[in-house]
């Protein structure tokens, strides 16, 4: 059965070093566990690194992380939806908000169960995803400062996460600037400025930071160690906190191009022949992991001898030449993974996950 291997080491490296440089910034974090789906041992390793603060998009998963360690602070890092709002004041300390009526049902829950709950303000900076808009700031601040049980600790945005409008210095700064307007109309004190997130830690790694950004939240950056600028691993990170293992069952050598009429295949694709490849053969191995679990665009191979054909529901085709590794029915081939991809081998029950 394929597996997903968490490294201990290599994840506290990685934790090692974000916490340092934000320790030397000034900056407050937290680590975003989405992508862990709710998974226990993953979330604990996490929490046993010593984050105070973890963030999560799923209801379901605060509660995992509440019934690890209840001193955890955790947020709820999307608007909330009124279905949930009961377990959301329950098991999330703080929430990611941008709708007036939301937050009234907030405030009314949180004075039901005799709750104080934090709300951090989203505001639409351009990459049109969640976030108020910034000419109707003024009076949402002015409706949510008076409401019973609700403490504004601070204000945010997202970038990159939908149309990839990237963060600039001038971005943050007009973030850092609503702030100042909220505090001085209102005469109120806000915490924090949340504006960070793995792709904004580029600016921070360089000093393009503006200094009232004080928050970042951080997920990808942890697991994978990449610069969403560049695409590459930040120098002294790890890449592969995450690594998928599959098992080879079967591998034969065969022509390099299917035989007889040709039609779309189940993902509506239709090959293209190269010519140059008729007569050929290579070795073929087939693996035991499909688009059922992942997108093969989502995989890199671990070994450069290796090439992704294609897949289908439960099987994956990989070219592997000549067969120089000299691979065998029931040996191991592993691959790197991009975030999405990883998130969706957390998401399946047929995936086993292991740590190391």
């Amino acid at each position: 059965m394929a597996y997903l291997k968490l490294y201990r080491e290599k994840l506290k490296h990685n934790y090692s070093y974000l916490d340092s440089l934000f320790k030397d910034q000034g900056i407050s974090w937290g680590v975003v566990t989405k992508l862990f789906c709710g998974h226990e041992g993953y979330i604990r390793e996490v929490i046993d690194l010593g984050s105070r603060e973890v963030l999560d998009s799923r209801v379901s998963n605060l509660e995992v992380i509440k019934r690890i360690d209840p001193k955890v602070k955790t947020v709820y890092i999307k608007p909330p939806p009124q279905k949930y709002i009961k377990e959301i004041v329950e098991f999330a300390d703080v929430s990611f908000n941008t709708e007036l009526e939301t937050i009234r049902i907030l405030s009314d829950e949180a004075v039901r169960q005799n709750r104080k709950h934090e709300v951090i303000i989203m505001i639409e900076m351009g990459d049109l995803r969640e976030g108020v808009m910034r000419d109707d700031l003024i009076d949402f601040y002015g409706e949510i400062f008076n409401l019973p049980n609700i403490e504004v600790i601070g204000l945010g945005t997202n970038l990159n996460c939908l149309h990839g409008v990237m963060p600039s210095s001038d971005k943050l700064i007009q973030l850092s600037l609503y702030k100042q307007i909220i505090e001085l109309k209102f005469n109120r004190k806000i915490p924090l400025v949340s504006g960070g997130t793995t792709v904004v830690l580029p600016l921070a790694l360089r000093g393009d930071l503006p200094e009232s950004v004080n928050h970042f939240r951080i997920g990808e950056a942890l697991y994978f160690g990449v610069d969403l600028f560049t695409g590459e691993t930040i120098e002294g990170m790890e890449a592969s906190v995450l690594e998928l293992f599959t098992q080879v069952i079967e591998i034969q050598e065969k022509p390099m191009v299917p035989s007889g009429e040709m039609a779309a295949n189940p993902q509506g694709d239709v090959m293209e022949i190269d010519e140059e490849l008729y007569g050929k053969t290579a070795f073929r191995a087939i693996l035991d992991i499909g688009y059922l679990d992942i997108q093969p665009d989502y995989l890199t191979p671990k070994s450069p001898d290796i090439t992704i054909v294609d897949a289908s529901s439960d099987m994956l085709v990989v070219d592997v030449g000549q067969n120089e590794r000299d691979l065998k029915v029931g040996d191991m081939v592993s691959f790197k993974l991009k975030y999405v991809g990883a998130l969706g081998l957390m998401n399946s029950n047929y995936i086993d996950k292991v740590i190391e």
